[in-house]
C-alpha cells in the first residue's frame, strides 16, 4: 500500500497569476506555464514562505493523496479536482488540511478526536486560510489589552488578551486557532513547543474593522504529586503579557471547527471554562452579520462558580433573542452540583426538537472530561423522544454539523 503524502496545490480558478509565489519560493518548487502556476511535489518542503504574500488565497490548498498530482496534470486544470477522502487510519488527518505545520496539526488532531472521525466544515462556512505564518517566519502582534476575567476569590485565573497586527494581514475565521511561538528554550536547549489558542473574537476584530483578535487564556498552576508547583510555560507567558509587548504568532490553523454562515442554522454550543472562546466569536459574528437570523444560538456553559465563568458579566447583556443561554455552576454554596449535561436534560424537549432539524449544528469545546457526560445526555434525550443518537450524530458529522474540540 502506498503511504499517503501531503501535497501543496494552487487553485487555478482563484489565482491571478501575479507571480508572488514563484518569486518568493526559496527552492524553486513553484513554477508556471502559459496556463497555471503550480507546485512541484518533489521539491516542496512546506516552508510556507510562498503563502502569506499571496493576495488571493489561491495558494492555500493542502491535501493528502496516495498518488500526487503531476506538474502536467496541474498545468491542465481550470479548477481544483475532487480529492478522494483518505481515512485517518492511513495517516495524519489532512484530507482536509487543518494545519500543515506538523506541530499544530498534531494538536488539532488530538483536540478533534472526540468527533469519532474526520470532521467536515459546515457547507455554508466561509473558506478559511491556514498556515499563513509559521514558526520559522511568524507574524508579530502587539498586546493592546490584557483583562482579568475571573473574579476575586476564584480558583482560576483567566485573561482576555487582545493582539493587534498593525499593518500585517492575519485573516481568521470564528473557530480557528493561532499558535503562540514562545521565546526561550527548554532545559535541553530546544525551542519551547508552540501552543494553540482558539480565537475569541469575530473575523472583523474586537470592534468591527479592526486588525486585531482576542484570546481567552487560563493560567496553569498545578500542584505536582511530590508537592512542587508546576507553572504552565505558555499560559503564564500569555497571562503576564503587558500592553505594548510583542508576541510571535503562527497560523491561523483549523479548517473544520467553523461556524455556519447560514442564517437558518440553529447552533448548539456546549462548553466549559476557556472553551467558551470560539463561542464568543460565534455569538459576536451572528450579532454583527445577521442579527435577525431565523436560526438561533443556544449556549450551555459550565463553570464552578459565576466568578470563574469567563465573560459572565457581558453574557448578562446578550439578548435572549440572539443567545439562549444556560449558565451552569457546579460549586455553589448550599446547592447541589450541576453540570452542563444535567441542564441539557432539563431542556430535553427543546434539544430533541433541534436534533430533528436538518439545519442544527452541535459544537463541544472545553475539557475532554465533559465529553462522556454530554454524549450520555444526548443519548438519553434521544431515547426519551424516540430518536437514535448514534445515527443522528454520524449524519451530523458527515454533513459538517457535529464538531468537537476538547483538550
Amino acid at each position: 500500500m502506498t503511504a499517503p503524502i501531503k501535497q501543496h496545490l494552487i487553485d487555478p480558478a482563484v489565482c491571478i497569476r501575479c507571480n508572488t509565489c514563484e518569486a518568493t519560493c526559496p527552492i524553486g518548487a513553484v513554477t508556471h506555464d502559459a496556463n497555471n502556476y503550480v507546485v512541484d511535489v518533489t521539491k516542496c518542503n512546506f516552508c510556507m514562505d510562498c503563502v502569506s504574500p499571496c493576495p488571493t488565497g489561491s495558494i492555500n490548498h493542502f491535501v493528502k493523496v496516495k498518488t500526487p498530482f503531476s506538474l502536467d496534470e496541474q498545468f491542465s486544470w481550470s479548477d481544483l479536482p475532487e480529492i478522494e477522502e483518505i481515512p485517518d487510519a492511513e495517516g495524519p488527518a489532512i484530507s482536509v488540511a487543518e494545519a500543515i505545520d506538523d506541530e499544530a496539526a498534531a494538536l488539532l488532531d488530538d483536540a478533534h478526536k472526540g468527533a469519532g472521525g474526520q470532521m467536515k466544515a459546515p457547507l455554508s462556512a466561509s473558506k478559511p486560510r491556514i498556515n499563513l505564518f509559521g514558526r520559522r517566519a511568524p507574524a508579530e502582534a502587539k498586546v493592546t489589552g490584557n483583562l482579568k476575567l475571573t473574579g476575586e476569590g476564584a480558583s482560576a485565573d483567566i485573561h482576555h488578551i487582545i493582539l493587534d497586527f498593525g499593518t500585517t494581514s492575519f485573516p481568521v475565521l470564528e473557530g480557528q486557532s493561532i499558535g503562540i511561538v514562545l521565546p526561550g528554550a527548554d532545559e535541553n536547549g530546544r525551542p519551547h513547543k508552540m501552543r494553540l489558542y482558539s480565537v475569541a473574537s469575530p473575523r472583523d476584530g474586537e470592534r468591527p474593522n479592526t486588525n486585531n483578535l482576542s484570546l481567552t487564556v487560563k493560567r496553569v498552576i498545578a500542584k505536582q504529586p511530590d508537592g512542587r508547583e508546576h507553572r504552565g510555560i505558555a499560559s503564564n507567558y500569555v497571562c503576564d503579557l503587558k500592553r505594548g509587548d510583542a508576541v510571535r504568532i503562527a497560523g491561523p490553523f483549523g479548517s473544520t471547527f467553523l461556524m455556519p454562515d447560514d442564517p437558518e442554522s440553529d447552533v448548539i454550543m456546549i462548553c466549559t471554562g476557556t472553551g467558551s472562546a470560539p463561542f464568543r466569536a460565534f455569538t459576536e459574528r451572528r450579532r454583527r452579520s445577521m442579527p435577525n437570523a431565523k436560526g438561533k444560538l443556544y449556549l450551555f456553559f459550565g463553570a464552578r462558580t459565576p466568578e470563574e465563568l469567563p465573560y459572565f458579566g457581558p453574557l448578562q447583556k446578550v439578548p435572549k433573542t440572539l443567545l439562549d443561554q444556560e449558565l451552569v455552576f457546579s460549586r455553589l454554596a448550599d446547592q447541589p452540583k450541576e453540570y452542563v449535561q444535567d441542564r441539557m436534560k432539563k431542556r430535553s424537549a427543546d434539544l430533541a426538537a433541534l436534533l430533528r432539524k436538518e439545519t442544527t449544528h452541535v459544537y463541544l469545546c472545553g475539557l475532554r472530561g465533559m465529553e462522556t457526560g454530554v454524549e450520555e445526555s444526548f443519548a438519553s434525550i434521544c431515547r426519551e423522544h424516540k430518536l437514535d443518537w448514534a445515527s443522528i450524530r454520524m449524519k451530523m458529522r458527515d454533513e459538517g454539523r457535529f464538531h468537537v474540540e476538547t483538550y
